[in-house]
Order: structure tokens, then C-alpha cells, then sequence
């Protein structure tokens, strides 16, 4: 670290008036982070490349005109955008990775597609399309399906809440810069929830509870409000409002490392199921700023180690980096071009249930504290979707599809049948429209294909009169002829979630034991 005075000296006799600035408003820095390069000094980290001889291959990639701070007032500094690298495929390989981020990029894509749009009268927050609406609901409808069947509880619980809720919880002390606060007329302080925890604490704490209610898993998709700063806004990837896949599990320490092992499965698992096979586990250990004796954490972080080496999966240690009020696994997803995505994360708490008296009672009647887990799997569903579209570049899966299929007639004669088929379609739970416009049938397919619809199906005059439909799919496989009766066997099959056969395996299995129970119970 450079002192105050000696990082002003420097910049004064390379007349750097914009670092003066940076640091005349920092008035209670006493030191500053410089990094020195031969000529070259900087406020920033370091450290660079030993010598510049290194980097023999560089590019400019985009020149702009920017105003000081935003400040029309201010002059406008040209800003020089450039990259370098040791070697030639180096180079080539990034800017290709660029110009494919570029090319993937959701906020385009969700204008392209109808799915979402932002405005100024709310940064941060999502105007949902019917489309981009339905996607987040068919993200909700697997996630409850999961929980359903892995013994979870779906409850709700208030958007806002008292102040003095968010000091018990230690959220007013740690967090609340990134808090919405307001006041009512009776002199309350209340804030919008960054957070479903505290109120999953008051859903526990209501009602007395025994060993026997143990484990509980309570699931919530939460809508959480936290302030970011406006330059860190970045489409669905960073919000200020958005939902959250939130769950809290309420267990006995004997159970809590199998509750652990249970939610790194089901995490697993999932992202699985959504084409990630490439997953990289964080444990994050305890903080600085964090509630808690040492003993407590020591227990906590056991949990989760215990957990991930009984499963014989490697994880990466970030000391210092777990929540104020327990350690953090977090799952980090890479994407179709070598990105890395943190999504999913389980917490594991004992301090929450301390400060807000969480109590049940055990086998001997004694009062005991149960653990807490924090447990999100898509984390937000508004990022993870952003994460989703650009994955497979808008492509999505036909099951995620909000459209799966739609149904062209080629000339206004075959209109009524297009439409007749669209609504068997949706009646048989595929997700369809018509286009019976005006246009060549070669311009609707172009402009579905764009719309990224996984199949598009032709209607002309022999389709309709043999009740048949031309099945194409979107990377312009022609499919073939299908009867109607054949077309919904093969949709339902191409387009059924990848859960869909292990829900039907579920329910043979049960079937299977009942069928059992019942002949060896009958009466002889």
C-alpha cells in the first residue's frame, strides 16, 4: 500500500488529474493500492506480465467516447478497449470467444425472441413477456416437482417486514446497505426482503415442534429486492428484484449430514438434467465479519466437508468467503463456451436458530435447537435463465421451449385446420400456435426458425384432407409426414421434461408396493 501523500506526489508530477480526483474523494483512504510496472503505475491490483516482450499479439477490439463520471458537463475522454497475448492462438481463441459471448448474449436474444424486456422507470427489475413468463414458470413447475418428491413443503412468506425482524436475524447489522427500507406513519421501520431466511424462522418458530416433525423442509420461490449499484446492472444476470428457488431445512445435528449429502445430490442432479455436466464445487469458510463461536463453525464447516468426501467429490476451498452466519457451498456450472456460472448454494447455520430461539423437543422432553440449512438450486431464476438462453444460444430444449411448436398453413385455405390443430395441440399439453398469415410458407418458416421454435409443422391441402401435419424441426431436419394421433405420441415424447420418466417410474414403483402390501395384508 502507498501512502496518501506519496500517491498524490506521484500522480501530481505525471499529471494524472483524473487519479488526483479518484482520491480527493476518498477522503478516509490513507493508503491506496498502487501497482508500479517500469513507466507504468496504476490504481490497480497487479500483478501484469513481467515485460510487455510477452505479449507480442494484441488487438483493439472498440474505441468510445465516454464524459468523466457520466457528466455531459464534464470532457469527453476517448476510452481504447484492447487485448494481448503471449502467442497468436491465443489471441484468436479469445476473440472468438468474444464474438461467440456476443453473439449469445440474452439481452439481445430475449428482445429477438419476446421474452423480456428492461425500462428506466425500474432498473434492475424485469418486464416479463408471455413467453419469458411462461419460461419462468415452467422453471417453477420442475423445481416443485423435485421438491414434491424429495419431501419438501412449499410455503410463502411476507415481501416486508419490521426492522427489528432483520436486526434479530443480523441482516440491519451486515447487510443493509443493500436493503429498500421505508417508514409507516406510526413511526415503524420496515424493509423489502433481501432474504426469505427470517421468514422461514417465523413460519418454523409457530407452533411447538417434536424430533418426530424433524427434518423439515420448507421451500419458497420468494420474490427478494436487493439494492446493487446502477453500474452493476446486467440484464437478468444482476437485478435488483428477482425470485428466488429458496429453501430452509430444519433437522436434528444427527441428521444434518445426511440432509447435506440429500441437497448436493438433488443439486447434482438437476443441473444434470439441464445439460450441465461440468460442475465445480466451493466451499466457503468462515468470514471475519461473522455471528458465532469458533466452536459452532467448526461443527458447521465438518458438516459440509464430512458430506462432500462421503460422496467422493472435490471441491475448492475459499477461506473467508461463507456468509456472516455459516459456511457456503456454492456450484459453479461451466457453459458451452468455457464460462463460469455460480448458481446454486447450501448454507449451514446454527446461529440463526440461536438468536431466534428455535426450539424441539426430543425423545426426553428436553428443549433442543435444531440446524438450520439455507438451501437455493437455480439460486435466481432470473439469472439462471439468462444463464439458460445463453448456454444454447436461445436454442432452448423443447421442453423449455415457451413455444414448442407451431403449426403454418400454406395458403388461407388451410387457416381453419392450422388453428383446428393448434388447439388439439395445446389440449394434449404441447405448447403451440398458428400462423395462418398471409405470407409465403418459406417466410414463416425463416421467421419461426429465427423465434427459435423446436418444430414447425406445414398444413397444406393434402395434410388437411388426409388429417396429417409436415413435421420440420428448427436446425431443418425434415421430420416426415405424421397422422395427428402419431404427431402427439412423438411431441409428448420429444417434448416432456427430463424428469418425466422417473416420475412415471415413481409412481410404478408405488403402485407395485401397494399392489404388495395389499396381498400379503389380505385376509387368509
Amino acid at each position: 500500500m502507498t501512502p496518501r501523500s506519496e500517491a498524490i506526489n506521484i500522480f501530481r508530477e505525471r499529471n494524472e488529474t483524473y487519479k488526483l480526483k479518484l482520491i480527493e474523494d476518498m477522503p478516509n483512504e490513507n493508503a491506496f493500492g498502487l501497482y508500479f510496472h517500469q513507466e507504468y503505475v496504476d490504481m490497480c491490483r497487479g500483478p501484469h506480465v513481467p515485460n510487455t516482450r510477452f505479449l507480442k499479439h494484441f488487438k483493439l477490439t472498440k474505441l468510445s467516447g465516454a464524459y468523466w463520471r457520466g457528466d455531459a458537463n464534464n470532457q469527453q475522454l476517448q476510452r481504447i478497449y484492447g487485448t494481448a497475448w503471449a502467442d497468436k492462438d491465443a489471441l484468436n481463441a479469445y476473440i472468438k470467444r468474444i464474438e461467440e459471448a456476443e453473439k449469445r448474449d440474452h439481452r439481445r436474444l430475449g428482445r429477438q425472441l419476446g421474452l423480456f424486456h428492461f425500462q428506466e422507470e425500474a432498473p434492475g427489475s424485469v418486464f416479463w413477456h408471455p413467453k419469458g413468463w411462461t419460461l419462468l414458470q415452467i422453471l417453477i413447475e420442475y423445481m416443485r416437482r423435485k421438491q414434491k418428491n424429495t419431501g419438501y413443503i412449499e410455503v410463502n412468506t411476507p415481501d416486508i417486514m419490521d426492522k427489528s425482524l432483520w436486526e434479530t436475524s443480523g441482516h440491519w447489522q451486515n447487510y443493509q446497505d443493500h436493503m429498500f427500507t421505508t417508514h409507516t406513519e406510526d413511526g415503524r421501520s420496515l424493509a423489502l426482503k433481501p432474504m426469505n431466511c427470517p421468514g422461514s424462522v417465523l413460519l418454523y418458530r409457530h407452533g411447538l415442534k417434536s424430533y418426530r416433525d424433524l427434518p423439515i423442509r420448507m421451500g419458497e420461490f420468494g420474490k427478494v429486492h436487493r439494492y446493487e449499484p446502477s453500474g452493476s446492472l446486467h440484464g437478468l444476470l444482476r437485478v435488483r428484484h428477482f425470485t428466488q428457488d429458496d429453501a430452509h431445512i430444519y433437522c436434528t445435528t444427527a441428521q444434518m449430514n445426511d440432509e447435506c449429502r440429500r441437497v448436493v445430490a438433488l443439486v447434482l442432479e438437476i443441473y444434470q438434467e439441464f445439460g450441465f455436466d461440468n460442475i465445480q464445487l466451493k466451499l466457503s469458510t468462515r468470514p471475519d465479519n461473522r455471528m458465532g463461536s469458533d466452536a459452532i463453525w467448526d461443527r458447521l464447516e465438518e458438516s459440509l466437508i464430512t458430506a462432500l468426501d462421503s460422496m467422493n467429490l472435490a471441491y475448492q476451498l475459499n477461506p473467508g468467503e461463507g456468509a456472516f452466519y455459516g459456511p457456503k457451498l456454492e456450484f459453479v456450472l461451466r457453459d458451452a463456451i468455457g464460462r463460469d456460472w455460480q448458481c446454486g448454494t447450501l448454507q449451514v447455520d446454527m446461529n440463526l436458530p440461536e438468536r431466534f430461539g428455535l426450539e424441539y423437543v426430543d425423545e426426553q422432553g428436553e428443549r433442543q435447537r435444531p440446524v438450520m440449512l439455507h438451501r437455493a438450486l437455480f439460486g435466481s431464476l432470473e439469472r439462471f435463465i439468462g444463464i439458460l438462453i445463453e448456454h444454447h444460444e436461445g436454442k432452448l430444449p423443447a421442453w423449455l421451449s415457451p413455444t414448442q411448436a407451431v403449426v403454418m398453413s400454406i395458403t388461407d385455405a388451410q387457416s381453419d385446420y392450422a388453428e383446428l390443430l393448434a388447439a388439439y395441440l395445446n389440449a394434449s399439453g404441447i405448447r403451440a400456435l398458428a400462423d395462418t398469415r398471409n405470407e409465403k410458407i418459406s417466410y414463416k418458416i425463416r421467421e419461426q426458425t429465427l423465434h427459435r421454435i423446436p418444430y414447425l409443422l406445414v398444413v397444406g391441402n393434402r395434410e388437411a384432407h388426409n388429417g396429417e401435419v409436415s413435421v420440420r424441426h428448427q436446425d431443418g431436419t425434415d421430420l416426415g409426414t405424421f397422422a395427428i394421433e402419431n404427431l402427439i405420441d412423438y411431441l409428448s415424447q420429444a417434448c416432456s421434461a427430463p424428469d418425466t420418466n422417473k416420475e412415471h417410474s415413481k409412481r410404478e414403483s408405488l403402485l407395485s408396493a401397494l399392489n404388495q402390501f395389499s396381498e400379503t395384508h389380505s385376509p387368509k
